[in-house]
């Protein structure tokens, strides 16, 4: 108690935590609700969402025992190993192997105790800086199973990392036969040497080796604990063999060892296997260095049982270092030793001794010892010696069957690890499901979730590679698997780190991002290096995988530093655009959509998202006024269906007092630096009449505003309505206090609104189809460019003929003019869309567009007007005060002033009935009404008149009066 009477609670780790301790409540924070309301007024404001865990946000109770507890008491607890048993161990194992006890010493002889250090060291290197990236990565965080494929698919995303975690389960469950192959070769040598046999060699090996797996598999099904104790007897066997071979080199040769090549220390011999002996087709520092590389490997087994480790942030970076460490250490100590003790060649023959200075014609260092191997080294036929004898360590050592020990330890901890490894790492990619058919192998059984059915299907996989008993092709390909995990684990720590993300904040410091970048593109040189084809189909499969995880894009969000680059990407483009001005060549319409909720507007989002996808910005905007349903204006669920719908644009939702006022918010502050909108789209307002005369003043004002502020203005009308799905019903949103029919047609449908505000979500829905997602075949796309604007009424149609459904169309454009100067106007306007380069070709003017109009049309417009009209008996001071009140009241003095416009809009409607009646659609310039001088209910009766009874869609355009197309190339 602190003696402040608070809900505040002094932090805590359940307040971070995801998951719940057994036989307890989680605790959770109070909300900011909680401490900011008023205990007088317990409801909930209007942005206010319950984040916070469920159950009392004091905590009072957290800590109590679960008053329904399982009767059967805590589940057992699962087996975990800490770092020297679960990494350090491990990875020393699947490090070591055969190539350590039958490939360094020929190495050594072939290169010189000198390259083969500096092979050994820089395969070290490749490794160390690998195993520095994955311990950055593994303390990023709390690490779960899956081990390599975990650590890369939660740094760089689902995309890398589930074609990684694939092909490296893969690439384990094939080195599973590899490693059992290579224990059977020895075994089926030594019935060999000992004339013994049970089919023939080839068979010998598949028996001996299928029989191996099998015991192994049975291993790994009795549990980790068991697994781990193998592996424990596997390093001691090792271990054993080591001291075995240490000592070995320090007794004195016998006269047999001498006669093959051993003479214990010797700094002669130690100066003449220190510099390259070369023979042989693979006689090469990049020759012997692919050979001895794949024995570097094998830092990632103790990463693959992430899952199985008690704490994986302290023991993966422990034990992975100190295992390169050791490992390294062996590996140079067995190259010096074994350099200083043997010569490159010997007969093995013990006829080959003379007396010390004897002979005279006597060649190589064995001369000054009392051997003469001049004959068959001269021959290059010696069967012994360090560079033609793969024994080499069991002659060295004491004691020769614990060298053969160690070989079989090696060879079976390093499958037993494999065996492990593939179903540890494949399971977390099934419950990922990121790819199809794979879920079945997820499932885990026993405390500690045992892949069983992914040891099965390893077991499988290793089976059919036993039986072709033939790994030299496959072997290439493995090394690049892992070769290519490397990569990518290196690239991870790189990428997270240049993103400069406040979530990469790894405990471990020693590393650095340069290095890991160097890590990357060295691990991808040597792929290449060991075998380019094999390097090519590795990364052929992987490009292969991220290429169909990407098409899927599977809904997952693991916060990958992908995000976060994309973010700085975009980041810093916007600001990068703010230091270069705008220029006309690059101008594109981008649009600030009055959708309301997309779902209620299907025809107007497609539309524009028709001639913005892929070119520019499109920003669909619902405003509402009712205050509780903030959370439903903002739910995920209107952009999920605009990826449904595959539309490319952003979505806002806004709460204000009225429809003109959010739309002023949005307005002025939609957009991030020169990436803002420039025109404003909305739906016609079918229903202006039966409205109340505010919600049509209000209409008629974002018009007003948009211009104020310097915004283009399209306004889209369809015969049938906005909403085909729903024709007959009036676009309503609650939200608004208009009047009894409120109707607006950038306000959600009723339909709609009910969506929003239930528990139904517009997903729910079936997708309405419109006539923008059809083909519009070889119809035609009149345009009506009656006045200049800038250039958008014809910019619009250019962008529309751009995209398939409206490729075959052809644009027609029109213009008024003079009956006496028609041709001549004609060819003026062409060669002013020739030298804008928009590919339009056939022109119209029309020399009686200002001619008058038809008295019934006019009859009709004036009907229109007639609910609104002044009274024309009212004093002059009384009908000045209603014009102020109701601003959209039409005063027969400004209908006197604006008759030849009101005339010219009758006039075009009738044109367009005559001229584009089967047309795809119509794009017309739209007349501007001046503020102050037009009142609303004229300016809303001109767009009336102008598209009604229209078949086809009419889009009615008004630029900005600034140029958007220029004819000059700067």
């Amino acid at each position: 108690m602190t003696g402040y009477e608070t809900l505040d609670e002094p932090p805590n780790y359940d307040f971070y935590a995801n998951t719940e301790a057994w036989g307890r409540q989680k605790r959770s924070r109070p909300s900011l609700f909680q401490l900011h309301a008023s205990p007088e007024d317990p409801s909930p404001p209007p942005l206010y969402e319950e984040t916070s865990g469920e159950g009392n946000a004091s905590g009072g109770s957290a800590g109590k025992d679960l008053e329904d507890e399982d009767a059967e008491g805590a589940p057992p607890e699962p087996t975990r190993f800490g770092w020297v048993q679960g990494v350090m161990i491990r990875c020393m194992l699947n490090i070591w192997g055969v190539i350590l006890y039958l490939r360094l010493p020929w190495i050594t002889g072939q290169a010189g105790i000198g390259l083969t250090w500096v092979i050994i060291l820089l395969s070290s290197c490749i490794t160390g800086i690998t195993g520095l990236s994955t311990s950055a990565i593994a303390t990023n965080g709390k690490v779960k199973g899956g081990g390599t494929y975990f650590l890369i698919s939660r740094s760089l995303g689902p995309e890398l990392g589930g074609s990684i975690g694939l092909i490296f389960a893969f690439a384990n469950a094939v080195a599973v036969a590899m490693h059992t192959v290579g224990f059977a070769e020895t075994v089926q040598v030594l019935m060999q040497e000992n004339q013994a046999s049970m089919v023939d060699p080839l068979n010998d090996i598949r028996i001996i080796g299928v029989i191996t797996v099998t015991c192994l598999l049975a291993l790994s099904l009795a549990g980790m604990e068991w697994e781990s104790k193998a592996q424990v007897l596997f390093f001691i066997v090792i271990m054993v063999s080591f001291v075995n071979y240490f000592v070995g080199t320090i007794i004195p040769a016998t006269t047999e060892k001498q006669a093959k090549g051993f003479f214990s220390y010797r700094a002669d011999i130690f100066a003449e296997n220190f510099v390259p002996g070369w023979r042989g087709p693979d006689g090469s520092f990049f020759g012997m260095f692919s050979i001895f590389f794949p024995s570097a490997t094998g830092i990632l087994a103790g990463a693959n049982i992430s899952g199985d480790l008690k704490d994986p942030a302290v023991a993966i970076p422990r034990g992975t270092l100190m295992a390169i460490f050791w490992t390294t250490i062996s590996y140079l100590a067995i190259s010096a030793t074994i350099g200083s003790c043997m010569v490159r060649d010997a007969s093995g023959s013990m006829n080959d001794s003379i007396s010390l200075g004897s002979s005279e014609h006597c060649e190589g260092l064995a001369c000054t010892y009392g051997w003469d191997f001049s004959d068959c080294a001269n021959n290059h036929t010696c069967p012994h010696g360090l560079i033609n004898y793969y024994q080499t360590m069991s002659l060295v050592s004491g004691f020769a069957p614990l060298i053969t020990a160690g070989i079989f330890g090696a060879t079976l901890s390093s499958a037993l690890a494999c065996l492990v490894s593939a179903p540890k790492v494949f399971q977390c990619l099934c419950k990922d499901k990121l790819y199809p058919l794979i879920g079945f192998f997820g499932k885990g059984y026993g405390k500690n979730d045992e892949p069983i059915r992914g040891y099965v299907l390893t077991y499988l996989i290793a089976i059919c590679f036993i039986l072709i008993a033939e790994l030299n092709t496959i072997a290439p390909i493995i090394s690049n698997f892992f070769l290519c995990s490397y990569a990518l684990i290196n690239f991870s720590c790189f990428h997270a780190s240049i993103t400069n993300s406040p979530g990469w904040r790894p405990s471990f410091k020693y590393y650095s991002k340069w290095l890991s970048l160097l890590g990357a593109v060295v691990s991808v040189v040597i792929m290449f290096l060991l075998t380019w084809w094999a390097a090519l189909i590795a990364i052929g499969i992987v490009i292969f995988l991220l290429g169909y995880t990407l098409y899927k894009r599977p809904s997952v969000n693991w916060g990958s530093s992908v995000q976060a680059g994309s973010y700085n990407l975009a980041l810093s483009h916007c600001v990068g655009l703010n230091m270069v001005d705008d220029h006309i060549k690059n101008y594109r319409p981008q649009c600030l959509v009055l959708s309301g909720p997309p779902s209620s507007r299907p025809a107007l989002v497609d539309f524009v998202g028709t001639f913005t996808k892929n070119l520019s910005l499109m920003m669909c905007v619902n405003v509402t006024g009712d205050p509780s349903m903030m959370k439903a204006v903002n739910s995920s669920s209107h952009v999920s269906w605009l990826n449904q719908r595959k539309i490319k644009s952003f979505y806002r939702g806004v709460v204000a007092s009225n429809l003109r006022s959010g739309v002023q918010m949005v307005l002025q502050g939609a957009g991030l630096g020169r990436i803002k909108p420039n025109v404003l789209l909305m739906g016609f307002k079918r229903d202006w009449r039966k409205d109340t005369p505010g919600a049509m003043d209000n209409y008629i004002g974002i018009l007003h505003d948009a211009f104020d502020l310097q915004y283009g203005v399209c306004v889209l009308r369809m015969r049938e309505g906005l909403d085909p799905s729903r024709p007959n019903q009036f676009h309503v949103n609650p939200g608004f206090d208009l009047g009894p029919e409120r109707v607006s047609s950038t306000m959600p449908s009723a339909a709609s609104a009910t969506t929003t505000t239930g528990c139904s979500s517009p997903l729910d829905e079936p997708q309405p189809h419109t006539v923008f997602q059809d083909r519009q075949g070889k119809r035609t796309i009149d345009v009506y460019w009656l006045s200049d604007d800038g250039g958008l009424t014809l910019l619009l149609p250019y962008l529309l003929k751009r995209k398939k459904r409206w490729a075959s169309c052809k644009v027609r454009v029109f213009v008024g003019g003079d009956l006496h100067k028609k041709e001549e106007q004609r060819e003026e306007v062409l060669g002013l869309i020739k030298k804008f380069r928009l590919g339009f070709h056939e022109v119209e003017v029309l020399p009686d567009i200002n001619g008058r109009p038809q008295p019934e049309h006019v009859r009709k417009f004036e009907d229109l007007l007639a609910p609104y009209r002044l009274d024309t008996n009212q004093k002059e001071g009384q009908a000045e005060e209603r014009s102020q009140e109701q601003p959209w009241m039409v005063s027969e003095e400004e209908i006197s002033r604006n008759k030849a416009k009101s005339l010219r809009q009758i006039r075009l409607n009738e044109i367009l009935q005559d001229y584009s009646r089967d047309a795809a659609v119509i794009i017309v310039t739209m007349p501007v009404g001046r503020r102050g001088q037009c009142p609303s209910a004229l300016y809303m009766a001109w767009l009336e008149t102008l598209s009604r009874d229209l078949r086809p869609p009419v889009l009615m355009v008004r630029g900005n009066q600034e140029n958007v197309l220029t004819f000059y190339c700067q």
